[in-house]
């Protein structure tokens, strides 16, 4: 099977791959797939069309946490089924029309879907903010050895060097969840505004509704108001 073009302006790198839902072997991606870097924090957001259903997936390690959220930002009822299933396809998440959703799930080794389905809408698309984190992926013990090679001469300091690492790590982590927090703060507000300019678009149009009522009305009680006063006898020659 030949390399599929990107639906988007720029290509994501490694490991999420999004899948199409013609797509036969889930598990076996296609070389011209999308994908996400082994960051431990992805976050994304894509336009889920009317009648369709996308499906994304994450390869993980054993004793490894996935930790899934996500939430609709736009389209009509703000809600979207979710399914979340481990590699050997057992169904462990199903979210039937939620406007979103929080997940952790502890993993094994394999790659772990997570599908968004929008079959159950014939007009509306939905756009859709989704973030990964991952943890406990064995990639901070690497770096801690890598530190140990460039650090030497410790017993002449009066820091270990276990507590450097374990300050860094505090920072990084803060710095993380800082991270995690200002993008569901501006998923938040994002899903605020479409709600916002969809009331604003309503109110407008019955405002205009009601004001050619009221004009109407206007013009009918004008027009019996002056037939009650009208004299209608005839004068005689």
């Amino acid at each position: 099977m030949g390399r599929m073009p990107l639906p988007w302006p720029r290509r994501l790198p490694p490991p999420l791959l999004l899948l199409p839902l013609g797509c036969l072997a889930l598990l076996l991606p296609p070389p011209g797939a999308a994908e996400f870097s082994p960051s431990l924090d992805s976050d994304f957001t894509f336009t889920l069309p009317a009648g369709r259903k996308e499906c994304f997936y994450q390869p993980m390690r054993k004793e490894a946490s996935l930790e899934l959220e996500y939430q609709v930002l736009d389209g009509a009822g703000l809600d979207v089924d979710f399914h979340l299933l481990s590699p050997n396809g057992e169904t462990l998440v199903f979210d039937e029309r939620k406007s979103d959703g929080v997940h952790t799930v502890e993993t094994e080794d394999g790659d772990y879907m997570f599908c968004f389905d929008n079959t159950f809408s014939t007009i509306s698309e939905k756009v859709i903010f989704f973030e990964l984190i991952l943890d406990n992926m064995g990639e901070d013990g690497q770096d801690q050895e890598d530190w140990k090679k460039y650090v030497t001469g410790t017993d002449l300091l009066d820091m270990k060097l276990e507590d450097i690492l374990e300050s860094i790590n505090s920072v990084k982590a803060r710095l993380s969840k800082s991270v995690q927090i200002q993008t569901l703060l501006r998923a938040f507000e994002a899903r605020d505004r479409n709600i916002q300019e969809s009331n604003f678009d309503r109110v407008n149009f019955w405002s205009m509704v009601n004001l050619g009522v009221m004009v109407v009305v206007s013009a009918v009680q004008v027009y019996m108001l002056k037939s009650l006063f009208e004299d209608k006898r005839k004068s005689r020659t």
